[in-house]
């Protein structure tokens, strides 16, 4: 068993810590510009992508565990068709993106309340990688797609092909072109249309024999689409708290000034970093158990599971001991800025306990994903959600910013609480 999780989980990790290593490049090319205000807006820029992009994740998750159950079960037409719905409902999205950038970033803006200087700076990055929307949605479907066909190699190599052209292309674009934030949304944009475009040539080619068999005719049944629909219905909600929450941390980061966002924005990238190691092995979850309950083999299910949190507090100890030793040396990489750097230190401790307090949360979703148990991840987070907003509101007055971060460590230790209690009581019941 454990073979099999980390023959889909060290792909998923390499994929996946691409994602934070990239936006990591991104903090650091801003971080040494001549502005420190530079990193404030892009850090602005990027929660606007997240909630944009995250209201979508349920073409990952949704489409990763149809996929899983339909491969468990040995339907080769249906994983086919599954893979085609989730790109019509990605292209849709994206294009619709595009057409409403303006009211969205202005929205957005009105929300967070920040500084006028910091708007003009954030749009500059906005407005040229938001025409990237249709292929990064395009990409989350085949990236589900991938993972439930127990493909992790193939998301490895997209993922490091579209990080090696954006860090490639953002550093040509700033220290060539000197088009500074501009020219790292440009290369963001370039970098994941060509991502798509590679997620398309390797299916096109490496999955043949699913590709000439393909029922065109069946997307023309919309009741075929409802339990797609009714299973993400339950994920976009989800989602909606999960953005909900982090726009929070962010506008209350802007409220405190510059340099507080600033730096709760660089010690989110440690935090984004650990999670996106979690979510490899959440990934190899979702795939094994969407298809252990493909195929009704629940004693597999249960012994994968095991497997899987013992490797997740493996990483747990790496982490909080490499944290513990090496926090200084990260944040001297990602800014040369003594002032940020500074308050940093300030809630260094916050980010020793993100480990041991978030990575239940995220194998559990990836389980959940993989059983389609949609409903129970939904309840989850409306528990977890509500204890944040209840714990900043009661101690803001008296803890300020580290109250914004106790209330992140309690609101991601209740995900993992939650999750563990409906799986025992709710979806063990119903699997088996």
């Amino acid at each position: 068993m454990n073979k099999a999780i980390l023959r889909l989980a060290i792909p998923n990790i390499i994929s996946n810590i691409t994602v934070p290593l990239l936006s990591m490049v991104d903090m650091s090319i801003v971080g040494h510009l001549d502005k420190e205000i530079f990193i404030s807006a892009i850090a602005i820029a990027v929660i606007i992508f997240n909630f944009m992009y995250w209201s979508f994740s349920f073409l990952r998750m949704g489409t990763s565990g149809f996929t899983a159950q339909a491969y468990g079960a040995g339907n080769s037409t249906e994983t086919g068709v599954i893979l085609l719905r989730s790109l019509l409902i990605a292209f849709s999205a994206g294009v619709l993106i595009v057409v409403l950038q303006y009211p969205i970033f202005e929205i957005f803006f009105r929300v967070v309340n920040a500084e006028q200087e910091l708007k003009i700076y954030a749009a500059d990055y906005f407005y040229i990688y938001v025409w990237a929307a249709p292929a990064v949605l395009g990409m989350y479907a085949f990236a589900g797609w991938y993972v439930g066909m127990q493909d992790a190699r193939t998301p490895m190599v997209i993922a490091i092909a579209v990080n090696v052209i954006n860090i490639s292309l953002s550093l040509l674009f700033v220290y060539v072109f000197n088009m500074q934030l501009r020219g790292v949304a440009l290369g963001s944009a370039l970098a994941q249309l060509s991502g798509f475009l590679l997620s398309f040539a390797i299916w096109f080619f490496k999955y043949k024999n699913i590709r000439l068999t393909l029922d065109y005719k069946r997307l023309k049944d919309w009741s075929s689409y409802l339990p797609f629909f009714r299973v993400n219905a339950d994920i976009f909600i989800r989602t909606l708290l999960l953005i909900a929450v982090t726009t929070f941390f962010t506008s209350i980061s802007a409220r405190m000034g510059a340099i507080v966002l600033a730096a709760n924005a660089l010690l989110m990238q440690l935090f984004t970093l650990f999670s996106y190691i979690m979510d490899g092995f959440a990934y190899a979850a979702e795939a094994l158990t969407g298809r252990f309950v493909g195929a009704k083999q629940y004693l597999q299910l249960n012994r994968m599971i095991r497997n899987v949190f013992l490797w997740g507090l493996c990483f747990v100890a790496l982490f909080t001991l490499g944290y513990g030793l090496f926090t200084e040396s990260i944040l001297g990489i990602l800014t040369d800025k003594s002032e940020v750097i500074a308050v940093c230190e300030e809630y260094r401790m916050w980010i020793l306990i993100v480990p041991i307090a978030g990575f239940s949360a995220f194998l559990w979703d990836g389980i959940f994903i993989g059983a389609t148990a949609s409903r129970q991840m939904r309840n989850s987070m409306f528990v977890a959600a509500g204890c944040f907003f209840v714990i900043y509101y009661s101690l803001q007055s008296h803890l300020g910013n580290n109250a914004l971060w106790l209330a992140f460590i309690v609101y991601l230790s209740m995900r993992g609480v939650m999750q563990a209690i409906l799986y025992r009581n709710k979806i063990k019941q119903t699997l088996i």
